[in-house]
């Protein structure tokens, strides 16, 4: 395959090397990054088109599941295919406006899903501490506000971020080490004062995740609390159960994010590559596994999709 030319001869565009320093490997890791993206369109499409055929399934929390599936396939595939482009095919040169429309919907996509995974905490909370008021609290007119609401939050603290990074000079040596337009690492690419791009980044990722983590740690406080009142065993093992799928792709979706954020910022000493790869593991991992967690862990949704499969 013929070597790309890194200086890129189109003064509107940037270049993405992919996974600095493993450029001959490249092919060899092509081939999990595309099994995973296979499996994430399957797995997501099918929870989707299962809920969304079967009426039964027409509850606030299979709603949830939908936007759960909604967000890991827009964050996946905001990435994973220009990733391929340039592992399969050494397409590495992306425009300067293709870059900050791509850098928008992985951010945006990105704080939705931490959105959705705080509404679900909520569900749960209502389903646990207060059963009897449920389908008066959580009406599926009311998951669907709530999600509207997480997606003009979303669109709302990410679009500056692009905004902000178009009125910035770009230096002459536009090579992003990255496979993707990452926040920070196109604001390094930037010959101005990036003290404003740098501190909102910063700000956004700390409301973001730090409130989105407390309203969680709270309702799980709060369940935790009511289930230890809980006298009957029966009734304290089936409340626990409902919350240990929330409980698993709330672990799968922040620990890879919180150890990638971890290593840009703190870990200078950690090669390049193993900051790409654990960047890209946040786009893999939760969005591979949700679907998975919670089709062994909800029976109902795992029995209509095996009725589905035992048709075909």
């Amino acid at each position: 395959m013929a070597s790309f030319n890194l200086t890129p001869s189109d003064p509107s565009a940037f270049i993405l090397t992919g996974i600095p320093g493993l450029e001959t490997a490249h092919i060899w890791i092509s081939i999990p990054f595309s099994i995973f993206y296979v499996i994430i369109l399957l797995g997501n499409v099918t929870v989707l088109f299962v809920v969304g055929k079967e009426q039964t399934l027409h509850k606030p929390m299979y709603l949830l599941l939908c936007m759960l599936a909604l967000t890991d396939l827009s964050t996946s595939s905001s990435v994973i295919p220009k990733a391929l482009c340039i592992f399969w095919f050494n397409l590495k040169g992306i425009t300067v406006g293709g870059c900050l429309t791509q850098m928008f919907f992985l951010h945006a996509a990105s704080v939705m899903h931490s959105a959705v995974l705080v509404t679900m905490a909520f569900d749960r909370y209502v389903a646990i501490c207060n059963p009897l008021r449920y389908t008066t609290i959580l009406t599926n007119a009311r998951i669907a506000q709530l999600g509207l609401v997480g997606m003009i939050r979303a669109v709302l603290f990410v679009l500056p971020m692009p905004l902000l990074l178009s009125r910035l000079p770009f230096c002459a040596n536009r090579i992003i080490p990255h496979t993707y337009c990452d926040h920070m690492a196109v604001v390094k690419m930037s010959c101005g004062d990036m003290t404003i791009n740098r501190m909102y980044g910063l700000v956004i990722a700390l409301v973001v995740n730090g409130l989105d983590l407390m309203l969680i740690a709270l309702s799980y406080g709060l369940i935790i609390r009511a289930v230890l009142r809980i006298s009957s065993k029966t009734a304290y093992q089936k409340a626990l159960n409902t919350c240990t799928a929330h409980i698993c792709v709330i672990l799968t979706s922040y620990t890879p994010s919180l150890f990638s954020s971890l290593t840009h910022r703190f870990g200078q000493g950690i090669a390049p590559h193993v900051h790409i790869i654990l960047a890209n593991l946040y786009f893999l991992l939760p969005p591979m596994l949700n679907p998975v967690i919670y089709g062994v862990k909800t029976k109902e949704l795992c029995d209509k999709v095996g009725k589905y499969i035992c048709r075909k």
